[in-house]
């Protein structure tokens, strides 16, 4: 082992922040003292993992940096200080986090139809600060275009964008190199790009990107805030005239910055979408419902006023990132990034201004955020529930205890007796199955999840019957398609529950069997045939004892005796019709059924045993279709 003394000196150089190269000095000392290769090789490992621990050191003092930076940034935001000056502490801040030579930032001018240079820091050349880029033109233009961060080692050899000689000359004069540029976006438009940029070629790695993407996202923010204040502006200017307008205005104003603090406090306290509509509401008048990605609205709210065309007014909402009015109806999308979550309707009589569509959009924001934080949670909920059903229908439980209270934190008792379904689904429509049972088993007290292409969901306190039906009604109302669902039951102990499995999924089985599909049932309601599907069954057995010689001569000629038997008591035991429906001469069918008795017997067309193979013929096929 090392000398104790040499190994703690890393310690103390990790304290001290020291340059790398310090790191050299136990090992050296060690050398010159003549410590043994087995010392040296441990004294090397310690300086490597010292090393380590002063790169992690480093790391973490620049993520918290950047956390520190981009806190400093929503505090100027929040602060509402000049927009000028905002963007200059944003873009000095990405020279700084990034250790670029340069950064600067273009707005896009919508009059001269170019984008011209807003803030740089770093730069030294007059030229390049009041460069105008024509749209489309040079590394700023492809970021336009296409809303994406893009960066380039070496801009002057980079020919995936279109370079110009006044951009060429301008980047050149400030004798840049490597550039990484992010979008502004505001809504669905590229307002502006944020640059960083060196003298020198460099490959900027994905935090970076990350990071000046962030910062992008607070100067779209600033702009966007400057445009509603010069808005805000304008508008008082106009009404100054009129006192009982301002009095207007600064209602909406009010109305806006309290429905802003009610949002937040419904963030911080983990309310739900419905706390955001009772702020919209406070805040706006009239009455709110809350769509679905699909436009129809939630169950609680069936008795709401809609638009003539809801899912139409969603998609507009959702395309334009605007509030859509359709005659007194105002509808804006709730999306994160692309992807429709639902949608906000406000139904209020008076003309909606623009102040009170923003509280509205900025409602669906919040309502978005909050889906977003409700469907991870659920998400993460739904994949134990799942897990541990699949544990309980294994069969293989080595902690049956430790399996009970898992479910009780879940909020499911298994000891309480419970009932199992096994629901049947197309599988495009399996993924709206399993959210709509994974609800209703945690809204029950209960289990929910796949096994073997099917939905399985265990239910408290119900029998297997109205499991069944309630299961099947609730995944059919979720737009499951189709739901054949069959129950057994009831399970009581975690032991119980994958012998329940099997006989309901029996029972799924045999209701798609007999042409029942989209039904439900439990073994007690399908009669006979549910009793041959309980424990201590022997379908087989019964059907062996009764036709095995049919079968197994069918198997050995490659006959068809046993659809001759089918279709003979089909028929009315008439062997003419039973040829017409066979196609073949009457007498085929009689030399076939005389095959028959000598393989079963002579009395084998008596009632008794008439019934006995009738009965064994549909069971055969029923086994055939049925697990188990």
């Amino acid at each position: 082992m090392p000398d104790v003394t040499w190994a703690a000196e890393y310690f103390e150089l990790l304290l001290e922040d020291a340059a790398a190269i310090e790191y050299e000095r136990p090992l050296v000392r060690a050398r010159a003292a003549g410590a043994a290769g087995e010392e040296l090789a441990e004294l090397e490992r310690a300086k490597l993992l010292a090393l380590q621990v002063r790169e992690a050191f480093a790391a973490r003092r620049r993520r918290e940096s950047e956390l520190s930076a981009l806190f400093d940034t929503a505090n100027d935001l929040a602060a509402l200080r000049g927009v000028d000056s905002v963007l200059t502490a944003i873009v000095r801040r990405a020279r700084s986090l990034l250790g670029t030579d340069v950064s600067y930032l273009t707005l896009h001018d919508p009059v001269a139809g170019d984008t011209y240079m807003r803030v740089t820091d770093g730069s030294v050349s007059a030229r390049f600060q009041s460069l105008r880029l024509q749209m489309g033109a040079g590394l700023g233009g492809l970021v336009a275009q296409s809303a994406a961060p893009y960066a380039t080692a070496s801009y002057f050899a980079d020919a995936r964008f279109r370079h110009t000689d006044e951009i060429n000359d301008g980047v050149l004069e400030e004798g840049l190199v490597a550039i990484l540029g992010v979008p502004l976006i505001r809504g669905s438009q590229v307002i502006g790009v944020l640059f960083a940029a060196d003298r020198t070629e460099r490959t900027f790695d994905r935090s970076e990107v990350s990071l000046l993407g962030s910062l992008a996202a607070h100067a779209a923010i600033a702009l966007d805030n400057a445009r509603l204040l010069e808005e805000t502006r304008s508008a008082l200017d106009e009404l100054s005239a009129a006192s009982r307008e301002l009095r207007a205005h600064s209602a909406m104003v009010e109305r806006a910055a309290g429905a802003h603090d009610r949002f937040i406090d419904v963030v911080l306290r983990g309310g739900g979408v419905e706390d955001v509509a009772a702020a919209v509401t406070e805040a706006l008048g009239g009455s709110i419902t809350v769509l679905d990605e699909d436009g129809r609205v939630t169950p609680a709210d069936v008795a709401a006023e809609l638009p003539p065309d809801p899912a139409g007014a969603l998609t507009l909402a959702r395309s334009t990132g605007r509030t859509v009015r359709d005659g007194s109806w105002w509808t804006a999308a709730v999306t994160v990034d692309s992807e429709l979550l639902g949608g906000l309707v406000l139904h209020r009589e008076e003309e909606l201004s623009e102040g009170d569509q923003r509280i509205l959009e900025r409602a669906a924001l919040v309502t978005a955020l909050l889906l977003l934080i409700r469907r991870t949670a659920g998400e993460a909920e739904n994949r134990v529930r799942g897990e541990l059903l699949e544990e309980l229908l294994s069969g293989s439980m080595r902690d049956p205890d430790g399996i009970r209270e898992r479910a009780r934190r879940l909020g499911a008792d298994l000891d309480r007796p419970h009932a199992v379904v096994v629901a049947r689904v197309e599988p495009r429509c399996r993924p709206r199955a399993l959210a709509a049972a994974t609800h209703l088993a945690a809204t029950r007290g209960g289990l929910a999840g796949t096994h073997e292409g099917s939905v399985v969901v265990c239910l408290p306190d119900l029998t297997p019957g109205a499991a069944a039906s309630t299961v099947r009604s609730d995944l059919a109302n979720a737009g499951a398609g189709p739901v054949t669902a069959g129950g057994a039951g009831p399970a009581r102990g975690p032991g119980a529950v994958a012998s329940a499995h099997a006989e309901a999924a029996r029972c799924a089985a045999t209701l798609v069997a007999l042409g029942r599909g989209g039904t439900s049932a439990s073994a007690a309601e399908l009669g006979f045939f549910g009793l041959l599907l309980g424990e201590g069954r022997d379908v087989r057995g019964f059907v062996d004892a009764t036709l095995a010689p049919v079968l197994e001569y069918d198997v050995r000629r490659g006959t068809d005796l046993e659809g001759t038997l089918q279709a003979f008591f089909d028929a009315g035991n008439s062997p003419a019709r039973a040829a017409d429906v066979l196609r073949v001469h009457v007498n085929t069918v009689t030399q076939r059924l005389e095959r028959v008795g000598r393989l079963l017997g002579k009395d084998w067309s008596s009632p008794a045993r008439a019934l006995e193979i009738q009965l064994a013929l549909r069971l055969h096929r029923l086994t055939d279709a049925v697990p188990g």
